[in-house]
């Protein structure tokens, strides 16, 4: 018994979808630094290449305008703070692209993995946050092993490109000391972009085995113990004790109202001892006649009680009684085999009504029903 309590316990079942999406809610999504690091490197990347000439024209203005500043301007305060606010206009609209490009990349890269999630419960305080134990716990736990291993990786692997691309570009590094000032500015924001963009490349071997570890570790954290796999189905479909009495009041329900049809009936065709069939026939509302009520055994009996009080004839009629309740249900037409055994019933209470003095004409002996509607009990 003690070990089945603690398999039970064991965290085996994938999670459901609604855990997964509880857990959403509660922002527990896989999220990958190394993805977002990876795409804000490019964007800003690939941003610094395109905007290269744009950016290095006004480099070049603002260089321009503080090295040819005349002697006696350098002593005028008023002056020095005309030549500042001008210099610091033309950087702020120089580097706009690029800071516009790394807003949006600081926004969308984060939901590459994981989508867009909005969590209060993020931001809540939590004394597990600031508590040493669980901090040292944190510290040596596996996560924290392989958050240093991947460390470790992205530095070998980004030295290792760097260490490649300066070789590969120190001829052109080189060369931008003969170059004239305008075009070494250019060629600099060039290589910088360039560089940038195959250092982020690089960051790709390190995202592409760090988002499937972050998605098997999310999955891994919502996995439910067979207990809570029985919790939530009882918390979604509802307790079955809890169920069955809902189901219980809604039939009780039902036979209150199918009992107040049954002073509406014209005929009750019973089988005494256990079957009870309460019909009405309404020309405008169905071409044939139907049920309004039926039951066996204890119903049965209070749909007979309730048609005597209600001077409801009642006829006995066995074979007919049977066919009828296994046929029919309530507020459905007899089937047309039962029409003319359903007939003579009614012609025969019709008569009742009619004569209400003298001989009372006799109910019919035989009732035509079709084998496949004859049961035998």
């Amino acid at each position: 018994m003690a070990e089945e309590k603690d398999s039970s316990q064991e965290k085996t079942e994938e999670p459901t979808q609604k855990r997964l999406q509880d857990a959403k809610k509660e922002g527990q999504v896989p999220r990958s630094k190394e993805l977002s690091t990876m795409a804000l490197l490019l964007i800003a990347s690939v941003s610094l290449v395109l905007s290269a000439g744009f950016l290095a024209r006004h480099l070049i203005v603002i260089m321009r305008l503080n090295f040819n500043i005349e002697r006696e301007k350098i002593f005028d305060t008023a002056t020095m703070l005309q030549f500042l606010g001008a210099s610091l206009n033309d950087a702020i609209f120089a580097i706009f692209p690029l800071i516009l490009a790394l807003m949006l990349a600081g926004i969308l890269a984060p939901i590459l993995l994981g989508g867009w999630v909005f969590s209060g419960k993020l931001i809540q305080p939590k004394l597990n946050r600031i508590s040493p134990l669980a901090g040292l716990k944190r510290m040596f736990s596996a996560r924290s092993l392989v958050e240093l291993l991947k460390a470790i990786a992205k530095v070998v692997v980004v030295a290792c490109f760097a260490i490649g691309i300066l070789l590969w570009e120190q001829n052109q590094i080189l060369q931008l000391g003969r170059a004239s000032i305008d075009n070494a500015i250019i060629s600099s924001l060039w290589l910088i972009g360039w560089a940038a963009i195959l250092l982020s490349i690089s960051l790709v071997l390190i995202a592409a085995i760090d988002v499937p570890f972050q998605i098997w570790d999310t999955r891994k954290k919502l996995k439910m113990t067979k207990q809570e796999l029985r919790d939530e189905f009882k918390d979604t479909e509802g307790k079955p004790e809890v169920k069955s009495r809902i189901r219980q009041l809604q039939r009780e329900m039902a036979e209150r109202r199918m009992m107040a049809e049954v002073p509406k009936a014209d005929v009750v065709i019973t089988n005494p001892e256990h079957y009870s069939v309460a019909l009405k026939y309404d020309p405008d509302k169905a071409d044939a006649p139907y049920v309004i009520a039926k039951g066996v055994d204890f119903i049965a009996l209070k749909i007979r009680e309730i048609a005597v009080a209600s001077e409801v004839p009642i006829l006995e009629a066995p074979p007919l009684s049977r066919a009828i309740y296994h046929s029919t249900e309530l507020n459905q037409q007899i089937p047309s085999g039962l029409y003319i055994a359903v007939a003579q019933v009614l012609a025969y209470v019709y008569q009742l009504k009619q004569k209400r003095t003298g001989q009372k004409p006799r109910p019919p002996k035989d009732y035509p029903i079709p084998e496949e509607f004859r049961r035998d009990n």
